[in-house]
């Protein structure tokens, strides 16, 4: 039974066991011991297989496809960006291919859009990732946030939340651009975003249930990722998520959310207790 204490504006530990760990991201400075996750991502295919073509826009290269120009938001903030690069979206290649682009202006209208998610977007097309990029620490072999030890040592963040005027709600960005990638058909953008997700840390109960929603409700049923990644931290950290009041709001209100939450919770259990019926077994012993 789930405690009755309230807590509204409740932030994991700093030594809480979720998978946010404690990864911040600003600009890089140095290249020495890190590199991008898209860098090594090519150093194991070259050795690998053969070479193969890159079908992404090389870095310092011209690229000569027509200039797309692309109205973000309520706002109408303008982007532009080679049509080339936008088809490796099959969201825009359909548009550039003539189904709803203004042939005499190629101009593009995205007015539900998130000028700071559409950018993200833009960036990743060009260059493989976004900020704050994912980098690997060969010292430590791991993988992080590109200056994590400088936002670390003076408590700055990245920017990982971005506030939804439709909703009201602060957001958690990399859930937002999943499932925007979701929506143009990007899956490397998924999985990008995804992974980039679990190296944050210090998010707000309130911020973590208001992104679960807005991944439920922009998501198909079929997803396996982003809303398994909710469940599983929920459980996880649940100590922290009995204990908030906003938790208890949320499931008053109810939602498909919480019935995967419940299932969730009653496999886990299962999980447990048939574990604990399982006698050790010793392994045979080798003749000598």
């Amino acid at each position: 039974m789930f405690a009755r204490r309230t807590h509204h504006n409740e932030s994991f530990s700093k030594h809480h066991n979720t998978s946010f760990d404690k990864h911040r991201a600003g600009k890089a400075t140095s290249s020495k011991q890190k590199r991008s996750f898209r860098d090594h991502a090519v150093a194991v295919k070259r050795a690998e297989k053969p070479k193969k073509p890159d079908h992404s826009p090389p870095v310092g290269s011209t690229l000569t496809s027509p200039i797309v120009t692309i109205c973000v938001g309520p706002e109408q903030r303008l982007f532009a960006a080679h049509e080339d690069v936008l088809s490796h979206s099959p969201f825009f290649a359909a548009i550039c291919r003539g189904q709803y682009l203004e042939s005499s202006t190629k101009r593009v209208n995205l007015p539900e859009e998130l000028p700071e998610i559409f950018s993200s977007v833009l960036e990743y097309l060009y260059k493989g990732d976004y900020y704050p990029r994912l980098l690997h620490n060969k010292r430590r072999n791991i993988w992080e946030l590109e200056d994590t030890e400088n936002n670390n040592a003076r408590g700055g963040s990245a920017e990982s939340t971005v506030y939804h005027q439709n909703s009201g709600q602060v957001l958690l960005k990399d859930t937002m651009l999943y499932c925007t990638a979701e929506k143009y058909g990007i899956e490397e953008l998924k999985r990008l975003a995804l992974r980039k997700q679990g190296l944050q840390s210090g998010i707000q109960c309130s911020t973590i249930l208001a992104s679960a929603r807005y991944a439920y409700a922009n998501t198909p049923d079929c997803d396996s990722k982003l809303r398994a990644h909710y469940l599983a931290l929920i459980i996880r950290s649940r100590q922290t998520f009995k204990r908030s009041g906003t938790m208890q709001m949320e499931m008053e209100q109810g939602g498909k959310l919480f019935f995967d939450l419940f299932v969730a919770i009653c496999n886990h259990m299962d999980d447990m207790s048939t574990a604990s019926r399982t006698p050790f077994t010793k392994s045979p012993r080798t003749p000598h």
